[in-house]
């Protein structure tokens, strides 16, 4: 069975950090480009991050670039989003989706890109 699944959300004060993790079964992540993206209360969902397959290249929205880092281990068929100095407006549901493609440029946000989408995980930035 083909399945994404994220995990690491959670509550963290303002300044806080957080490690997100996206984990894949029955298929290999090797060959896929990922994407994070988000969805707070009442918004449409956004592309925060995505990492290519081929050779890591990594693209990050201007509101995360300096204090999110994506990253991949493809051994343990896994990507990670580093979140550090979380503010408030980070909270959102994080969802991972992987690309079928084999590149070395990230495919950017168009969610219609993406074949395989997780179930989020919650995270809250709060005081």
């Amino acid at each position: 069975q083909v399945q994404l699944v994220e995990s690491g959300g959670g509550l963290v004060q303002p300044g806080g950090s957080l490690r997100l993790s996206c984990e894949a079964s029955g298929f290999s992540l090797a060959y896929y480009a990922i994407g994070w993206f988000r969805q707070a209360p009442g918004k449409e969902r956004e592309g925060v991050s995505c990492i290519s397959s081929r050779n890591g290249d990594t693209n990050y929205a201007d509101s995360v670039k300096g204090r999110f880092t994506i990253s991949r281990d493809n051994a343990k068929n896994t990507v990670y989003l580093q979140m550090n100095s979380l503010k408030p407006e980070d909270t959102a549901v994080y969802y991972c989706a992987a690309d079928f493609r084999y590149e070395s440029s990230c495919p950017g946000y168009p969610q219609w890109k993406y074949d395989y989408w997780g179930q989020g995980t919650q995270v809250t930035v709060s005081s």
